[in-house]
Formats: structure tokens, sequence, C-alpha cells
């Protein structure tokens, strides 16, 4: 079986904080480019980082000015997203995706290869 599950979503305030995680299994994630993206209502699904299986070079959609942080644990199989002084704006759900090319994940929202988690919610709301 082959699977990304996302967790760690949920509500938040304005300038509150979010680790979101997600877990690999059926395959080694240290060996592909994996990337967030996310989804608001009625919104394209766009990018929001990614990081690179060759070197760990990380991207980061430029809107976000530096209050997103994308990591990985290869020993865990799992990826991260710390997300922090957090705006009403960033709500969305947000997917977690596997890709063994980068420029899938960089430069688009993932093709037909991608495997892509179910989302998990993120509300940021006072």
């Amino acid at each position: 079986q082959v699977q990304l599950v996302e967790s760690g979503g949920g509500l938040v305030q304005p300038g509150g904080s979010l680790t979101l995680s997600c877990a690999a299994s059926g395959f080694t994630l240290d060996d592909y480019a994996v990337g967030w993206f996310r989804q608001a209502p009625g919104k394209e699904r766009e990018g929001v980082s990614c990081i690179s299986s060759s070197d760990g070079t990380t991207y980061y959609q430029g809107s976000l000015d530096g209050r997103f942080a994308i990591s990985k644990d290869n020993a865990k199989n799992t990826v991260y997203l710390q997300m922090n002084n957090l705006k009403p704006e960033d709500t969305a759900v947000y997917y977690c995706a596997a890709d063994r090319f980068l420029v899938s994940l960089r430069d688009s929202v993932g093709d037909e290869e991608t495997k892509w988690g179910q989302g998990t919610q993120v509300t940021v709301s006072s």
C-alpha cells in the first residue's frame, strides 16, 4: 500500500502556529521530492512549499514571507510543515504530495505520477 497521510490541522487564531505532518508508507520518502499544497474554498490548488530529494533544497511560495518551513525526517519517513504567524488567508485544506521529480511539485501542481495525501483542514479565525 502506497499512502501519504496528513495530520495536525485544526482551528487556530490569527498569529498562532501549527505544525502539519505527512507520514508516508509503502515507499521510501527520501527517494522523492515532497511538497505541500493548499486549496481554499472556491479556489484552485496552489503550491506552498517543496523540498528536493537530492540535496534537501527548499522552495516556498513567495507570498508566505518566511512564515512557513518545510522539513523532512527520513528516519520517520515523514515530512512536516511548520506554520507560524498564521493569517485568515491561510485557511485551506492542506495536502502533501511526493514525486520522483522536483519540477512536478516546484513548477506545477503535480502530474499523473504524483502521490497525494487526502488533506487536512487548517482554519485560521478569531
